[in-house]
């Protein structure tokens, strides 16, 4: 019966706000599909009628104001998977990764910061409903409880737009507390097609789904110049030959007398080098003492070719790249010891800030962090990690499968 559903929440100013808990399966439509008008007459008389209100008489007599229903997803029902683009009749279950922290307690745009649910990155999220446009429902994989309210993908653009706008001191979009006003709902729109969004990398959701195994063909050490990423490709590479290899780089110097092509370098004109380059051919490259140095793709798909893991140690661009079901990267940020941990640290400071620095802005492309403090440690916890992942049911995105 839905008057066991209610709860009734008092107020500091008397006003009384009545969280009404309903199953997401429809229980409420059912009871008298004639419409949203019907639905709330018919909601109305069963609170009425219900003996909460007859519990809390009191409560009822002394309530001044208005009195406010929120919808919240059920704690007690179990909801239906939602519809991946509308594709009836079979439905099919979406499941995201969150690529970002929420808490609602700290939202000053949620409707009900008591029906919200807050979640890190990397959480699973199983999606129930998409029908708002700034206020998704969800559950968490694996966590009894009930469903609750996640910003949209939209709506989360649209804070971080405004956000980067207020610091950057360019306040071009009105970015005050969420209403209902036409004007404010236009300048949220609006912001869609603000400059901001081209120059920004707004993360929220990734859909994922849940594989038996899967094979990791690339291994990508991120981290601050300095940490050691090199140390721990070359180490293992050396202590694994026939499962690890580094994909040999091209440039445009000239050979030195005991160098063949291949062996350690690629030696191609300037002119090749730049034709490849506008064919979207190279994974990074750079100028060094006015040659060009560069990572083709061609010679990372030739070690997978091999049956090896590729390793790269690359800046955090080059994984919109890499990023793909080609090339399926396991993630590893090396991260700086803490600074009172290091014995002697003069000059040690920029590597550890650095470390935070891009710890915050990409740790939502990390599968593990490490902190490298002794080399045999850190490979052991890496090869570690990189054997769980090829042996265990794990998340990766939908695009990398179909």
């Amino acid at each position: 019966m839905l008057a066991n559903e209610i709860e009734w929440w008092a107020c500091t100013n008397k006003k009384c706000s009545a969280f009404m808990k309903y199953a997401a399966d429809g229980t409420v439509a059912e009871e008298k599909n004639d419409g949203i008008g019907s639905r709330l007459d018919w909601l109305l008389d069963a609170i009425h009628t219900s003996h909460v209100l007859q519990r809390d008489a009191t409560l009822e007599r002394e309530a001044r104001g208005s009195v406010t229903f929120k919808i919240v997803p059920s704690y007690r029902s179990a909801p239906p998977p939602c519809e991946l683009f509308r594709i009836k009749p079979v439905p099919v279950i979406i499941f995201v990764r969150a690529l970002f922290d929420y808490d609602p307690l700290q939202d000053d745009l949620i409707p009900c910061a008591q029906a919200g649910i807050a979640f890190r990155v990397g959480d699973i999220l199983q999606i129930i409903s998409k029908d708002d446009h700034n206020w998704w429902q969800a559950r968490k994989d694996n966590v009894a409880g009930s469903a609750g309210l996640i910003p949209s993908p939209e709506l989360q653009e649209w804070r971080a737009a405004c956000a980067s706008l207020e610091k950057s001191k360019h306040d071009q979009v009105h970015c005050s507390i969420f209403s209902r006003k036409k004007k404010q709902l236009k300048d949220k729109y609006s912001a869609k097609h603000n400059a901001v969004f081209d120059t920004l990398d707004l993360v929220t959701y990734e859909e994922v789904v849940k594989l038996p195994t899967f094979q990791r063909k690339t291994l990508v050490l991120l981290g601050a110049h300095g940490v050691g990423r090199r140390h721990i490709k070359n180490t293992l590479i050396s202590r694994h030959q026939d499962k690890y290899a580094y994909p040999i780089p091209h440039t445009t110097r000239s050979p030195k007398t005991d160098e063949e092509n291949g062996q350690n370098y690629y030696f191609i004109s300037h002119n090749e080098m730049m034709m490849d380059i506008a064919a979207n051919e190279y994974l990074e490259y750079g100028t060094h003492e006015e040659a060009m140095y560069g990572t083709k793709l061609e010679t990372i798909r030739k070690i997978h070719e091999e049956g090896k893991i590729a390793i790269l140690d690359v800046e955090p661009q080059a994984m919109k790249i890499l990023r793909t079901g080609e090339y399926a990267p396991f993630v590893v940020f090396v991260a700086a010891p803490p600074i009172e941990s290091i014995a002697e640290y003069d000059g040690l400071e920029r590597l550890v800030k650095d470390s935070e620095m891009l710890q915050r802005a990409y740790k939502h492309l990390f599968d593990i962090t490490i902190v490298n403090e002794d080399i045999d440690e850190t490979l052991s916890e890496l090869e570690h990690a990189l054997e769980i992942a090829h042996t265990t049911p794990q998340w990766v995105p939908v695009s990398w499968v179909y």
